[in-house]
Order: structure tokens, then C-alpha cells, then sequence
């Protein structure tokens, strides 16, 4: 049974107890690796390798720093398939999805900060005779970032390579359920010649491990992406010790789709919108806001296209995998329950889908389409994060936003319409930090990436997270 490790000081360590928990593979059920028990005291080794090399990694120039962040971006370019298996075998997820969308995003987020860092740039104020200001853009020292589970190695390295790129030393921890990229990242990171101490990866459970990153004192800046409950504990924990707070979090995201929507394009895009990742995408629309008179069309088209979906075995054509886990499997199906409980008709889907032989035991779940449910019910206001969608009809644009807007989230929304004024006044006026109009997930990592409302607190990507990972600092020169 291969025991993972940690990354700390450039060496690849076990634990300091000795101890390690089992690592199952959602597809199989099965354990098939061990990993790190982490505590306060592999945090504490890991933190002050990371505050002694953070004066050598700061004052690097940029050139070299961007150098040795394009080697890593590189080597995950050279090891894809590797890392893409490993992904799949990890989480679960489609072979394909990981290989043309996981690691390849990985790639992009080290070569995309590795050449932004060479671009960024302060300003100058000026003050006529009297001065001159200028800001100083500055690393902070080091930073703590965890990940979640449902995209591990495009998640991890998408808060790892800004920090780094800034001249920030990072702790970091990945999910205890998918751990594995991260520690093939380590490897990378070796080969690449990525200093000792720069980069630290501690392995282990959030209420150990992660809550020893966020309260370590020499920790002054977190970047969490995760579950709001666990957001909610962070910001109290770490508010009253002033440090900066990246957090991004639970999404229950609206599909609008008018009746002069482009259909066929909009019913393609809305079933992988609805499913991809297994519906684990902090980004999925899982909420289908239907005009109603398409409505009817829609629903036939819509249940016809997800009954055809595959579910199996990852590593072959399949549209869906394993959901992550047990525990979220369950979890999955008890939201189905509670739907039919609330008056909700399931149209398709519902149940666990059982395969013979090696994947006998396996986390996998049937594409689940829910009409009948009022907009204010549960099942249509708490994050299920799994492949079930709700469809509901509207009459309006106000009802539409109405209903878009009625959850604590706003993280992301989808509006489908060919009426260009429309488009541009639904946009305004829906609560969420991203809204993609006639598609989704078409991303363009210049932009600012964050939710509003118990979606999260700040923005990433693009040059915000240069501005999350520095502090400014006004240099004021009078003449």
C-alpha cells in the first residue's frame, strides 16, 4: 500500500506521528492508498521552512522566479497522463475530463502567473511641483492555501502559483479526499529546482491540519476554497488575527433560459452545465429556470439527452464517474429523498447505479432531473453539489430574477436569450460574481473569478490575485 508524503523543505517527509488514514477510490469503494495524519507539528516544521526562505524567494527578481514557475508548468505539460489517471483514479471524475480539463488548467495557471508576474505593475500619483507618489507592490510572507476536493490539482496550483509568483512562500493543503496530484506536484516541484522551503505541502484533515494553517500566527494571509459552513469558521477564526481573507465558497447557481434562446446550443451546453464533474463544479447550474412557453419542449429534450448519458467505469467513455465519496453519495441521494418529500417529480434519475465486478462497490449516481418545487423549498436553496438539477418554469423577466436571486449564494448564473437588451439588464440585476450569457464556463483567467453573498469574500484570478497575495505600499517624495 503506497504511503504518501509530505512536501516540506524541499524533501518529501512522512508525518511527524507516524500515522496515516486511508485514501479510498470512488470508482472501486476501495482503499488504495495511505495519507499523512498531519498535525500542529508537521504545520509548525512546514511554516518555518516556509518564513525562513521567504527573504531569499522574495528578493529573487521576477525573471527567475517566472523561470522556475514555467519549469512546473512545463513538467505537468510533460507528465499529463500521469497526472490525469491519477486524477481520475482520485476523484473519480472521467478520464477525459481530467486530461482535457484538469491538468491541462493546472499547466495553464503556472504559465498564465509565471509570464502575468512579468507584467505587473504599481502606479505613480503625481502632485504637481509640490511630489511625487509612488506604490510599492510587496510579498507578504506566508501564505496558507487549501483546496477542495471536486477539482484538486486545477483548484490547488490555481491559489499555489500566484502566491508563489508574487515572491509569497506558501503552506499548503489539498483535500484529504484527493490528495494525490498534489503529492505527484511535489515531485514536480523537486525536479523543477523550485528552492527549498518555498512551496510546502502538508497532507491531513481539515480540523487538524487546516485548522493549524489558519491559526498559525505567522501565517498572515489564507486562500480558502470550500464548503460555506467551513468558510463561516475560518473568517471568525482568522478576523480577530488580521489576516487577509480569499475565500471562496457554496454556489446554487440559476440557468435563465428564455423562449428565443439559440435551443439547440443552449440544450447542449445546459446538459454538461447540469452534469459535468458529476455536478461537482462550484460553477454547475443546478437550478433551470425554464419560459414558459418552451417549457414543455425543453423538459422532453432535456430528460431525453440526460436518460442517454453514460455512467461507469472512469477511464472509459463515460459522461459521469464516481461521485467523490460515500459520504457524499449519501448525502446526494437524502437531497433526492427530501425532493419528493417537498412535492418534487423526479423525471429521470434518483438512484445509485450498480455495476458488476471490479466496480461493484463504487460511488455512482444516475443524472437526476426534478420538476414540481417551489422556488423557496429547500432542495432549491442548499447547496447539493452533486448531478440533480431542479426545472421550474417562469412567465417574466422579474419572476425569472426573482427566483435567480432568492438563495444566500451568488456565485455564478447562466442567462440564454437572442434579445441583446435583455441580456445586458438580467446581467446587471442577478446577484452573482460571474455571469456567462449564451454559454458557460468560458473562462478567460485575466478576469476576476469570486461570488457575492455566502459565495465568498474576494476575487482570484488575473491580476487580483497579484493584488490579494501583496500588500501596497505608498511611497510619498516631495520635491
Amino acid at each position: 500500500m503506497e504511503k504518501l508524503q509530505n512536501y516540506i523543505n524541499g524533501e518529501l517527509v512522512a508525518p511527524i506521528s507516524g500515522e496515516y488514514f486511508d485514501n479510498f477510490e470512488p470508482a472501486t469503494g476501495k482503499v488504495y492508498s495511505l495519507i499523512p495524519d498531519s498535525d500542529l507539528a508537521d504545520v509548525e516544521t512546514a511554516t518555518a521552512a516556509a518564513k525562513a526562505a521567504f527573504p531569499i524567494w522574495s528578493r529573487m527578481s521576477i525573471q527567475d522566479r517566472s523561470d522556475i514557475l514555467l519549469r512546473i508548468a512545463q513538467l505537468i505539460g510533460d507528465n499529463l497522463d500521469e497526472l490525469a489517471q491519477a486524477e481520475s483514479r482520485d476523484n473519480g471524475k472521467p478520464l477525459k475530463l481530467a486530461r482535457t480539463v484538469d491538468i491541462p488548467r493546472a499547466q495553464s495557471n503556472f504559465h498564465f502567473y509565471g509570464t502575468g508576474i512579468l507584467h505587473f505593475a504599481s502606479e505613480s500619483h503625481s502632485m504637481g511641483d509640490l511630489a511625487i507618489n509612488y506604490t510599492l507592490r510587496q510579498a507578504i510572507g506566508v501564505a496558507g492555501c487549501i483546496s477542495p476536493w471536486n477539482l484538486p490539482l486545477y483548484l490547488f496550483s490555481w491559489k499555489i502559483a500566484p502566491a508563489l509568483a508574487a515572491g509569497n512562500t506558501v503552506v499548503a493543503k489539498p483535500s484529504e479526499v484527493t490528495p494525490y496530484t498534489a503529492y505527484l506536484l511535489s515531485k514536480i516541484c523537486i525536479e523543477a529546482g523550485l528552492p527549498k522551503g518555498v512551496l510546502n505541502i502538508v497532507h491531513g484533515l481539515g480540523p487538524k491540519a487546516g485548522a493549524a494553517i489558519i491559526e498559525h500566527e505567522d501565517i498572515p494571509m489564507i486562500s480558502f476554497t470550500g464548503g460555506t459552513a467551513t468558510g463561516e469558521w475560518i473568517a471568525r477564526t482568522a478576523a480577530p488575527k488580521f489576516k487577509k481573507l480569499s475565500l471562496e465558497l457554496g454556489g446554487k447557481n440559476p440557468n435563465i433560459i428564455f423562449a428565443d434562446c439559440d435551443f439547440e446550443d443552449m440544450m447542449k451546453t445546459t446538459v454538461r452545465s447540469s452534469f459535468a464533474n458529476q455536478g461537482q463544479i462550484c460553477l454547475c447550474g443546478s437550478r433551470i429556470l425554464v419560459e414558459r412557453p418552451i417549457y414543455e419542449k425543453f423538459k422532453t429534450e432535456f430528460v431525453k439527452r440526460v436518460k442517454a448519458m453514460k455512467v461507469g467505469d472512469p477511464s472509459t467513455d463515460v459522461n459521469l464517474g464516481a461521485v467523490v465519496s460515500k459520504p457524499h453519495m449519501e448525502k446526494v441521494l437524502s437531497y433526492v429523498e427530501l425532493a419528493k418529500e417537498e412535492g418534487g417529480t423526479v423525471l429521470c434519475g434518483g438512484k445509485r447505479v450498480m455495476i458488476d465486478g471490479e466496480f461493484s462497490e463504487g460511488y455512482f449516481l444516475e443524472p437526476t432531473v426534478i420538476e414540481g418545487l417551489p422556488h423557496t423549498c429547500r432542495t432549491n436553496q442548499e447547496e447539493i453539489f452533486g448531478p440533480v438539477v431542479t426545472i421550474m418554469p417562469f412567465d417574466t423577466d422579474e419572476e425569472a430574477l426573482m427566483m435567480a436571486n432568492s438563495t444566500k449564494y451568488g456565485l455564478a448564473s447562466s442567462v440564454w436569450t437572442s434579445n441583446l437588451k435583455r441580456a445586458h439588464t438580467i446581467a446587471r440585476e442577478l446577484h452573482t460574481g460571474i455571469v456567462w450569457i449564451n454559454c458557460w464556463l468560458l473562462r478567460d483567467l485575466r478576469t476576476p473569478f469570486g461570488g457575492v453573498k455566502s459565495s465568498g469574500v474576494g476575487r482570484e484570478g488575473g491580476f487580483e490575485a497579484f493584488d490579494f497575495f501583496t500588500e501596497p505600499k505608498n511611497v510619498c517624495i516631495r520635491y
